[in-house]
C-alpha cells in the first residue's frame, strides 16, 4: 500500500502513516497473508456416473422482458453429458415455484 502512495503522494510521515492505518484497520488485518490458512494442492471434482447426477445452475438477470414478462434465464448444465436447459423466469420468483419447474420439467416427464 505504501509503493502505491508514494508514487502520487508524498508528506514526511508518510510511511508511518499507511502503517498505522494497516495495523488498525479490521479488513486489512483480515486479508493478510499469515492470517489465512494455506490453500493446498488443487485438486479436480470426481466425475458423476450418472445423467443428472451432479449439476451447475446460474442465473442470468437484468434481461429485457420477453412478451410474457420473464426477465431471467435460469441456465442448469449437467455436468456429465455438458447438456444445458435456458429456462425463462421472473427474477421474483420464489425458490417454491423454481423447484416446481424443475418437478414438471424432469421429473414429470
Amino acid at each position: 500500500m505504501y509503493h502505491n502512495l508514494k508514487k502520487l503522494f508524498w508528506w514526511s510521515e508518510l510511511k508511518r502513516d499507511v502503517a498505522q492505518f494497516v495495523y488498525s484497520c479490521l479488513t486489512c488485518q483480515k486479508s493478510k497473508v499469515e492470517h489465512q490458512k494455506p490453500a493446498g494442492l488443487l485438486t479436480p471434482l470426481d466425475v458423476p456416473e450418472w445423467k443428472w447426477d451432479s449439476i451447475s445452475m446460474d442465473f442470468v438477470t437484468s434481461l429485457l422482458n420477453t412478451p410474457r414478462g420473464h426477465d431471467a434465464t435460469w441456465v442448469i448444465v449437467d455436468r456429465l453429458t455438458k447438456s444445458a436447459h435456458f429456462i425463462l423466469i421472473n427474477i421474483s420468483f420464489p425458490v417454491s415455484q423454481l423447484a416446481e419447474i424443475c418437478k414438471r420439467r424432469w421429473v414429470l416427464s
